[in-house]
């Protein structure tokens, strides 16, 4: 019993914290999208409202503007599918041990960068006689392909290591089974491997997708033009706060969707 009492006296504060900062920033956001502001002196004014909703969906910018946030996400979240995969299953299943360690934590150096570095490398690298440029004669400049781009390679990590750690956990032995029956290399990746990847990919994906869904910085630098809702938000936040608010409720409100989309692919269970 006082082993308990500890453990839960030791859990208090971190619960606590959760409470009020994070669950209690939520609540203030939801609150102030339901609210207004004065026309005149652009402060809030604590009236229930729905016009910020119905204004939002209303307005066929704004329905853009989450239409290429989505397509965003949705653009980088496959792209790290796509490289995550062959390069996770050659470090787990390929490499031998010792080149494992290295290749992981080339894999995990990228994450100790600042994030501006990183995001203003890109913009070199896509800029009008950038490196791309000067290499390759061509370059697709600053845009949504270069939104996109920046923000795989941002987030490349976050699909690598859970694919890395599911693809550690499929025993060798029945990748050799499949091939002793006479199973070609691909059938053995459909019918053995992307069965037990499909519940990594999917934990991979919640991360790229949420910090895809919620990037405002690197669009501003390598975007131009660009507009997705973390840019909206920003562009809202000292002119109309509630409508802010509204845009931000609609971020939660898509990634609470995934969440319980992807939660039937055991995803949750790997974070």
């Amino acid at each position: 019993m006082r082993r308990r009492l500890t453990l839960a006296g030791l859990l208090a504060p971190p619960l606590l914290w959760l409470v009020v900062a994070y669950l209690g920033a939520l609540a203030a956001i939801f609150a102030t999208a339901v609210w207004t502001t004065d026309p005149f002196t652009n402060q809030v004014v604590r009236t229930f409202t729905l016009d910020n909703v119905t204004g939002l969906f209303g307005d066929p910018v704004y329905l853009r503007i989450i239409g290429r946030t989505l397509l965003v996400a949705a653009a980088v979240t496959v792209l790290c599918v796509l490289v995550a995969v062959p390069f996770a299953f050659f470090m787990a299943k390929v490499a031998p041990p010792r080149a494992r360690r290295l290749l992981v934590a080339l894999v995990l150096v990228p994450l100790w960068a600042s994030y501006l570095v990183k995001a203003y490398a890109w913009r070199a690298v896509l800029a009008p006689n950038g490196v791309l440029d000067s290499t390759f004669g061509g370059t697709p400049g600053f845009g949504l392909v270069a939104v996109v781009l920046t923000l795989t390679y941002l987030w490349l990590p976050y699909m690598v290591l859970p694919v890395y750690a599911g693809l550690e956990r499929l025993p060798d032995s029945h990748l050799q089974a499949s091939a002793d029956l006479g199973a070609g290399n691909g059938t053995t990746f459909r019918r053995i491997v992307l069965p037990a990847l499909l519940p990594s990919v999917a934990a991979g994906t919640v991360f790229t997708f949420s910090l895809s869904l919620g990037d405002y910085i690197a669009v501003q630098i390598v975007g131009g033009k660009v507009q997705v809702l973390g840019t909206a938000v920003l562009q809202n936040i000292s002119l109309d706060l509630p409508f802010a608010a509204t845009l931000g409720t609609a971020s939660v409100v898509i990634m609470v969707v995934y969440l319980l989309a992807v939660r039937r692919a055991g995803a949750l269970d790997n974070l």
